[in-house]
């Protein structure tokens, strides 16, 4: 039977719905011949208010970010646009999380959230029309959606957590959450939600299925 503790299941996009963008970063800083995670590293500095931070916040425009992000990179030995990193941001989407999903929904109330931009295209969608028709369909799965660059907070800030889970009605400890970062999850468990680390996707499948008493693969079978 379903858990009776969780009412919501909570979900990042990229690195969870979608391949994560990192394995982008890293074939881009191959072919550039970067240091291997210079993107990812460059973007642990100053993390609440690099860049990045102000472009998922919706603080800066696209054409900043682009500078803002070359100026960053430069001063830490290699210029990388922020209109390159964009344009790496959408990977493949993950066919068995998005029938988890489908799953989750006839049981819990579900919310997406993602610290995104504005300005890859229109509500920071891939440029792509194909990507971003599969996006949106995507997107459309959820109760809630819950996007950085349109509530002027993003994770790992208590702030955006909040926002979600006023979004969809629970308290924290009726949420779980998954992510691919730790740096998200510690909030979360903070605040007093199940939380869901985000690395090879059988295994946090496996995982999610525990948590929640619900067959995610097999519908004929439920966990004990």
């Amino acid at each position: 039977m379903p858990s009776s503790r969780i009412q919501a299941v909570l979900w990042d996009f990229g690195g969870v719905i979608t391949d994560s963008p990192f394995d982008a970063f890293r074939r881009y800083e191959a072919v550039r011949g970067l240091p291997p995670d210079f993107i990812r590293t460059l973007n642990t500095i100053d993390p609440d208010t690099n860049a990045w931070a102000r472009f998922e916040r919706s603080e800066i425009t696209v054409a900043q970010f682009d500078e803002a992000f070359a100026q960053e990179s430069r001063a830490h030995g290699h210029e990388v646009r922020g209109a390159d990193v964009v344009d790496l941001l959408y990977g493949p989407i993950r066919p068995r999380m998005v029938q988890a999903l489908r799953i989750c929904k006839r049981h819990f109330r579900t919310a997406c959230l993602t610290n995104n931009v504005i300005g890859a295209g229109p509500h920071g969608l891939p440029t792509s029309a194909d990507r971003a028709a599969q996006v949106r369909e995507v997107l459309g799965l959820f109760d809630a959606v819950i996007e950085s660059s349109k509530v002027g907070a993003r994770k790992p800030e208590r702030r955006f957590f909040e926002i979600a889970l006023e979004r969809v009605g629970v308290a924290p400890e009726h949420a779980v959450f998954l992510d691919d970062l730790g740096i998200n999850l510690k909030p979360a468990r903070a605040m007093g939600m199940a939380t869901i680390k985000v690395g090879d996707p059988e295994s946090a499948l496996d995982e999610l299925e525990t948590v929640l008493g619900v067959a995610l693969r097999d519908e004929g079978r439920t966990t004990d």
